[in-house]
């Protein structure tokens, strides 16, 4: 069972690897157009919540590259380095985005809703996964309650995990939708720059569809196994 996780987990993490290396190619094309507004994500950030009404959300500069996201806990916008002060169509696309998941937020979009309320799950889920990983390959070869035991554990961990992965799906292509759809309304990014922006959000989802996909096939595989080991 666990040499076959760590197959898929082995496989998933390459494909994941050349996803981000893309994205990451594609963000530094575009982070070599100047945005035409004379904006950078930080200001792009502040019109979007404005445009939105939003007044309680906080644009604040994170550390890390390509480290931005939106906290809902404490409504902050966090944009790593490059996209806060970033003059440019990749600073403009990301920060929209995040800003996106904001506008998500004070419209109670239910997804962004779920999303929230599992992350304390899925991170005792994640935990469970990695007790699983260790200690797995000693308990190959016991009988067969232990194993199946174990197997039905370690489907409900994953279960969690895909669910998780899921609905992060949603949330995250709404979010760029709202961003793109801002973009090319208040004129902040339009013509070449908003496809610039659409082609950079684009390749962000596919991130996020790698991470669900891997999370499905080793869900898929674990009932693969306990169904297995029924016959």
């Amino acid at each position: 069972m666990y040499i076959g996780l760590i197959i898929i987990s082995v496989v998933f993490a390459g494909i994941g690897w050349l996803l981000n290396s893309r994205l990451r190619s594609v963000f530094a094309k575009y982070a070599r157009v100047p945005l035409a507004s004379g904006m950078n994500g930080a200001q792009v950030a502040h019109a979007m919540l404005r445009h939105y009404g939003i007044d309680d959300v906080r644009i604040v500069a994170g550390q890390g590259k390509l480290s931005d996201h939106y906290n809902p806990a404490t409504k902050t916008v966090n944009l790593s380095p490059e996209v806060y002060q970033g003059y440019n169509v990749s600073a403009a696309s990301v920060a929209a985005h995040e800003c996106g998941h904001a506008v998500q937020h004070a419209t109670a979009y239910a997804a962004l809703g779920l999303r929230s309320k599992l992350v304390p799950v899925v991170n005792v889920s994640a935990q469970l996964q990695q007790y699983l990983f260790m200690f797995g390959f000693m308990l190959i070869g016991a009988n067969s309650y232990f194993g199946n035991t174990l197997l039905v554990i370690a489907i409900a961990a994953f279960s969690i995990t895909a669910l998780f992965a899921l609905i992060t799906l949603p949330v995250e292509f709404d979010a760029s939708r709202r961003a793109l759809a801002w973009l090319d309304s208040s004129g902040t990014a339009v013509g070449i720059e908003h496809e610039g922006a659409k082609t950079t959000l684009w390749w962000a989802a596919m991130t996020y569809v790698a991470a669900a996909l891997a999370a499905v096939t080793q869900l898929l595989f674990l009932l693969a196994r306990l169904l297995g080991s029924r016959d």
